[in-house]
C-alpha cells in the first residue's frame, strides 16, 4: 500500500482489505504500513491479551505505559510482572508533572474530566508527537461509543493512525486467549473489577452490570479522554 496516501484513504483501505482478516493479520499488516507505531496500554483487566499478541508479532514493540500516579498499588506491580513475563523490551513508563495543577491530588474531586486531562491526555498527546499510529486493546464490546469501532482509524488533525486489532473480539474471545496462553491476570479481577483504571475513580462491578459500570460511577462519563470516536479527539474539560 503507497505510503504517499492520505491517512484516511489508507485507513479506508486498510479495513476493506482486512475486514473478515484476523487479530494478528491486522498487527502485522500495520507494523508494516505504519512506519513509526507505539502500543499504548493501561496494564488493565484485559491488556495481557493485546501484549502477549503484540509481542508475539514484533518483539521489540515499543509500549507506553501512563502511570496516573492515582493507579491501584496491584497495577503497578503487574505492569512490572507482565513486561518480564512477556519479554517486552520497551515499555516507557510516563508521569504528568502535577505540581503546579494538582499539586495536593485533590482535582480528581472537583473535576474528573481535568485530572484525566492532566494526567493522561497530554501526557500521551505529548509522546504519541513522534509517532506515526499507535495501537489500542479497545473493542466494540466495551461500551456504547465503542459500538462501531473498526480496526483502523485517522486522528483528526494529527494524521496518526489509530490500530484497534481486537476490535471485533468479544469478552469470551479474549477471557479464552488469555485463558489458552496461560497469561497472568490482574489481580483485582478476581475482586470483581473487570474495568481497572484509576483506584479513586474505578469500583467492582456486581453481577449483571456493563463491565465498565465501576468506571467513574455515578458520571456521565466512560472514557477518559486519551481517545478518538469518529476521528475527532474526545476532549474533556480544562482544568479547574
Amino acid at each position: 500500500m503507497p505510503r504517499n496516501l492520505p491517512p484516511q484513504a489508507r485507513v479506508e483501505m486498510l479495513n476493506a482489505a482486512l475486514k473478515h482478516h484476523s487479530a494478528p493479520d491486522i498487527l502485522k499488516t500495520a507494523f508494516d504500513v505504519v512506519p513509526n507505531l507505539a502500543l499504548v496500554s493501561s496494564f488493565g483487566a484485559e491488556s495481557v491479551a493485546l501484549l502477549y499478541l503484540a509481542s508475539r508479532v514484533n518483539p521489540d514493540v515499543q509500549v507506553i505505559f501512563i502511570d496516573t500516579m492515582l493507579l491501584f498499588p496491584e497495577t503497578l506491580q503487574y505492569q512490572k510482572e507482565v513486561a518480564k513475563t512477556l519479554g517486552l523490551r520497551r515499555v516507557q513508563v510516563l508521569r504528568a508533572n502535577t505540581a503546579l495543577e494538582d499539586p495536593d491530588n485533590t482535582l480528581l474531586q472537583r473535576n474528573t474530566d481535568a485530572c484525566c486531562d492532566l494526567r493522561k491526555t497530554r501526557v500521551l498527546d505529548k509522546a504519541l508527537s513522534g509517532y506515526d499510529g499507535w495501537i489500542t486493546g479497545r473493542k466494540r464490546f466495551q461500551s456504547g461509543e465503542r459500538s462501531s469501532l473498526v480496526p483502523f482509524e485517522t486522528e483528526e488533525g494529527t494524521g496518526r493512525i489509530k490500530v484497534n486489532p481486537l476490535a471485533h473480539w468479544t469478552r469470551e474471545d479474549v477471557l479464552q486467549y488469555i485463558e489458552e496462553n496461560n497469561l497472568p491476570r490482574h489481580p483485582l479481577v478476581a475482586k470483581g473489577y473487570p474495568s481497572i483504571g484509576c483506584a479513586p475513580c474505578t469500583s467492582p462491578v456486581a453481577e449483571g452490570e456493563d463491565i465498565r459500570a465501576g468506571r467513574w460511577r455515578g458520571e456521565d462519563k466512560d472514557e477518559c479522554g486519551i481517545h478518538f470516536v469518529n476521528g475527532k479527539m474526545v476532549r474533556v474539560g480544562a482544568p479547574t
